[in-house]
């Protein structure tokens, strides 16, 4: 093969020159492509050449050092991992503790304890895991390992974390305060759907009820929850809150119970008595409401207190049951009583002081159990304040009685001859007093009072007194009858009063003490002072019917008419001016009234009757008749027959209550037609 030639030579070297410089282009070009593509990489470089010089410095750091660097960094990652575990473990407990414990009360309090614990842990492990890691700012700050920058910024970040652990609140931000509000929000719940009001008898039947404890108004269940809720709020110092919610719930219960028996006349004042007889009907209700409320209610309440709150100690229970009693209105009671001891003055006032003592006194057991705590001191010295009251009261007002009486006697006797109020009513007073439902109430507060005044006192020092009034009723009514101006209206008077001692003091324990021989003298007394007012009044009526000088001879009828009519009109007159005089005179006992008025009648009638059949026809016929006839037979009966009958009125100034017989209206009985019937 022929050798090439030069040129051929030549343009081969020039294609393989071509060649390499298209070669050498191309690679020129993408080395151009690949340096401007790289130019901005080399800026973000230098820009973190000072970083990574910081980060590469604790390689140029001290070999020690880095080596205990470790041991430092190694001590602070256990506390801070268990904390932020735990912190993570709350965190999960969230949806738990927003739900209503209603559906699961055990459970939400088993989550709520779990989260108590956690907040524990990290209260006490917070502070531990922030030292060790101070520790390692220090350490690294010390040798140099680390940026200052960047030792900043951690220093930054744990004094926020140091701040954000002091307040412990923050840990669980919150949670636990808006578990405590459902757990006291559930207590109030549970108590209200649980608090039913007592159902009251009709106030008329309480009093007819025998007392009993009340069981518990609440289920057990109930009180199990109630328990519960209170020992988880305990150990978050919320117990507070909770008391005051049952105190709240309990107290208005009980005055939910209580508004079924009308107690509007609690609220009475003082002012408002207008007398004795507006505070006599509240009494007996006072006293069997006060029964009722005390064995029924706050015996209950007493009960329960004790039975949700035992496991927190006895003063707390009893100071929450003496709030219930104060709020539902246990004061309210008291403070009647007080109104009733400050009302004036009055012999009647006495037996309602001794009804409330008695009904205080019926409960004394109940009231130094239920109330004899210290929690209860408003109560208690309420009571002995009223206590005092009472005994000073009606020991003052017994005091008082006999001097009441015996001034009574310059009060002018009553005009009709009836029975002094004053006279009546003390004879039924002392008999009240002698009586079963008081005489032994009366000899204890006398007992006391005496008591406190270092004085003794007899066993028969009440009756003693009680007869002395008696003794002082019997001088005002000597000297009453001495004051009447007509002897005639005295011996009335004396005749009514004498059978009244008699006839209300026989049989009863002031009579016995008198004595029979006291009973017989009033007795007769009452016969001989009737026996000389008949004589000396109606007894003279029949006088002016005399007979004398009306025997008829034949052709004498003129002159036996004229004597008739004569005899007839002054009959009439002094009947008629008898009967006028005598007709608002009262004679208060039936008994004595009817009696009184039938021996008038015998006294009078019989001759009436007899007089009008032999004489009535001589002047029946004549033309002035009416005259003379002015009353029939019947008519004149029943005239003298309706006598003496009480009027509604008062007697004597002596406190107390007006007779309560119903009185008759007085009949006009006159007739001027035929006297015989």
């Amino acid at each position: 093969m022929a050798e090439p030639s030069g040129v051929e030579r030549g343009i081969q070297s020039l294609i393989s020159a071509r060649n390499s410089l298209k070669s050498s282009l191309e690679k020129s070009k993408s080395i151009g492509l690949a340096l401007e593509r790289t130019g901005p990489r080399f800026d973000e470089i230098e820009q973190r050449l000072p970083s990574l010089e910081a980060a590469v410095r604790p390689i140029r750091a001290d070999r020690e050092a880095l080596i205990a660097v470790g041991g430092h960094i190694n001590r602070a990652v256990g506390p801070a991992a268990a904390v932020l575990k735990v912190f993570d473990a709350v965190h999960g407990l969230e949806k738990s503790l927003l739900s209503d414990p209603k559906n699961d009360l055990s459970g939400y309090l088993s989550v709520l304890k779990r989260l108590e614990e956690a907040l524990r842990f990290l209260g006490e492990n917070c502070g531990l895991a922030i030292q060790w890691l101070e520790d390692i700012v220090e350490y690294l700050e010390d040798h140099s390992v680390a940026d200052e920058k960047y030792l900043s910024s951690l220093k930054k970040s744990l004094r926020l974390l140091r701040e954000f652990q002091q307040e412990k609140a923050k840990l669980d931000g919150g949670l636990k305060d808006a578990a405590l509000d459902k757990l006291e929000n559930e207590f109030r719940r549970l108590l209200q759907d649980n608090s039913v009001p007592l159902p009251m008898a009709s106030p008329s039947s309480l009093g007819e009820q025998q007392p009993c404890i009340a069981p518990s108004q609440l289920p057990v269940t109930v009180i199990h929850k109630l328990q519960a809720i209170l020992g988880r709020l305990r150990a978050n110092n919320r117990l507070e809150k909770c008391v005051s919610v049952y105190v709240e719930v309990r107290s208005s219960n009980v005055r939910a119970s209580l508004q079924a028996l009308d107690l509007d006349y609690l609220d009475i004042t003082v002012t408002e008595f207008n007398d004795v007889q507006s505070i006599e009907g509240y009494i007996s209700q006072w006293g069997n409401h006060l029964e009722f409320a005390v064995k029924h209610l706050f015996e209950a309440e007493f009960k329960l207190c004790n039975e949700v709150f035992e496991r927190f100690g006895s003063s707390l229970w009893l100071d929450c049951f003496s709030k219930i009693a104060a709020q539902a209105g246990m004061l309210a009671f008291l403070q009647f009583g007080k109104t009733v001891t400050d009302s004036k003055k009055d012999p009647i006032k006495l037996l309602k002081l001794l009804d409330i003592f008695t009904s205080l006194n019926k409960l004394r057991a109940d009231f130094n159990r239920l109330f004899g705590g210290a929690a209860c001191i408003e109560i208690q010295n309420f009571t002995r304040d009223l206590i005092k009251k009472l005994i000073d009261g009606g020991a003052e007002i017994f005091s008082e009685l006999l001097p009441q009486v015996e001034i009574q006697k310059q009060i002018p006797p009553p005009s009709d001859g009836g029975v002094p109020r004053l006279v009546s009513f003390v004879t039924d007073y002392c008999n009240k007093l002698i009586g079963d439902k008081y005489k032994s109430t009366l000899t204890q507060v006398l007992l006391i009072h005496k008591s406190w005044r270092s004085e003794r006192f007899q066993e028969n020092q009440l009756m003693v007194e009680v007869l002395r009034i008696i003794k002082m009723i019997e001088q005002n009514m000597d000297a009453w009858m001495k004051a009447y101006p007509d002897q005639t209206l005295s011996h009335f008077f004396g005749m009514n009063n004498h059978y009244h001692l008699y006839k209300n003091l026989k049989g009863t324990r002031i009579g016995d003490q008198l004595g029979d021989s006291w009973l017989k003298e009033h007795d007769q007394y009452k016969e001989y002072y009737a026996t000389v007012f008949l004589r000396d009044s109606w007894g003279k009526l029949p006088s002016h019917l005399s007979r004398e000088g009306l025997i008829i001879f034949s052709g004498g009828h003129a002159t036996a008419r004229d004597l008739v009519k004569k005899r007839l009109k002054a009959f009439n007159d002094a009947f008629d001016e008898m009967y006028k005089k005598q007709a608002s005179w009262v004679v208060p006992e039936k008994d004595l009234r009817d009696r009184v008025c039938q021996q008038i009648v015998q006294a009078v009638v019989p001759v009436y009757r007899s007089y009008m059949q032999n004489y009535g026809p001589l002047v029946e016929k004549d033309a002035s008749s009416s005259k003379y006839v002015r009353y029939t037979v019947v008519a004149l009966e029943k005239m003298l027959s309706s006598l003496y009958m009480p009027k509604p009125m008062r007697y004597g100034s002596f406190k107390g209550t007006p007779p309560s017989e119903k009185l008759k209206n007085e009949v006009d009985l006159r007739r001027t037609t035929s006297a015989v019937v």
